[in-house]
């Protein structure tokens, strides 16, 4: 059994500050307006090697002008560790459970041949590789589960782009080829995340996946400065802190989130249509905007938030045949705020 996970034309650079001391496998992107640094896929040495979120595409640190928007949250580091607890890294905010999170991940929620496998069995997360089913009740993403193989991964870099590749050849007939380009946009102040998933199994792959988009936005606090806008109208809904409101299109903060609060929303009244896939995360105080597009249209949205990072969380239903190949494309734009 493998589990070593090739780097190839990787760039190393420093950890960013103090925060985590360990060096971990890096690489630089820039197109000229939008600067990224992103840790690489590596069982032995990678930032993140849980076993919730795909490994590819962790980036921890996003600038563009002039606005911070992805980095870190957290004090404290464990790269197998699974919660996306709150562990803020600005002065004032609470300490909590460590994690290794960043930027904006991506998890397969339905674990792949996981009903088919006995315990001391094995089954997939895409993105992260063969896991091994200890005896329980059910599938939980909490659990940190043994990882049996984390599959081929393949990294190619260029100056403003780089591409993951992860090849897993797994239990119960089920295979695939899963391909993720980070690409900066030419000439303009954005970034597009191009995905491909190759069925070359046996067995049909269908999962939800979704982006957990750990937005920092210049390190300013969950509040009322923040506002998240969408093109329809969302139906009534608030979170059980009384925080996260819905006023028409919007999703508001009634008050900054302290220490360890968590807000979480639901939101209902999107159409089949991948034009309301279309999120801007705005903050009234520095001016930095994001809008977040997609090809695909939404199947679930969720808003989860601690005090220093909004987590607008869009799903998508991924459904590949056997010998097929499913794509889908995120997009995001940098902006001044027109708060």
């Amino acid at each position: 059994m493998n589990l070593s996970a090739p780097i190839i034309g990787a760039v190393l650079i420093p950890a960013f500050g103090a925060l985590f001391a360990a060096d971990h496998p890096q690489a630089e992107i820039s197109n000229g307006l939008v600067k990224a640094k992103l840790y690489l896929p590596d069982s032995a040495a990678g930032f993140y090697r849980g076993t919730r979120f795909d490994w590819s595409g962790v980036i921890s640190n996003l600038e563009a002008g002039g606005h911070t928007y992805f980095g870190a949250w957290f004090k404290a580091h464990d790269p197998g560790i699974l919660d996306v607890a709150f562990v803020p890294a600005l002065d004032g905010f609470a300490a909590g459970t460590p994690s290794a999170a960043l930027g904006p991940v991506e998890e397969f929620t339905n674990p792949i041949g996981y009903e088919d496998a006995s315990a001391g069995g094995a089954f997939i997360k895409i993105g992260v590789g063969v896991l091994r089913k200890p005896q329980e009740p059910e599938y939980a993403w909490s659990t940190r589960y043994e990882i049996v193989d984390p599959g081929k991964w393949t990294v190619r870099k260029q100056p403003d782009s780089i591409e993951f590749q992860q090849e897993i050849n797994g239990p119960s007939g089920y295979a695939y080829v899963y391909r993720k380009t980070i690409r900066l946009s030419p000439g303009k102040p954005g970034m597009i995340l191009e995905h491909s998933l190759k069925n070359t199994g046996r067995q049909v792959i269908e999962t939800p996946v979704y982006n957990h988009n750990f937005l920092v936005m210049d390190g300013q606090p969950s509040g009322p400065d923040f506002v998240i806008k969408v093109p329809f109208e969302i139906q009534p809904a608030r979170d059980s802190l009384g925080v996260l409101e819905v006023r028409g299109k919007e999703v508001v903060f009634a008050r900054e989130l302290v220490e360890d609060e968590r807000a979480m929303i639901t939101v209902a009244g999107f159409s089949g249509e991948p034009k309301d896939y279309d999120i801007r995360v705005e903050n009234r105080k520095t001016g930095a905007g994001v809008r977040i597009t997609a090809d695909r249209p939404l199947a679930r949205f969720v808003i989860w938030s601690v005090r220093p990072t909004r987590c607008p969380e869009p799903f998508i239903n991924v459904h590949v045949e056997p010998g097929k190949e499913f794509t889908w494309r995120i997009s995001y734009e940098f902006y001044a705020s027109s708060f």
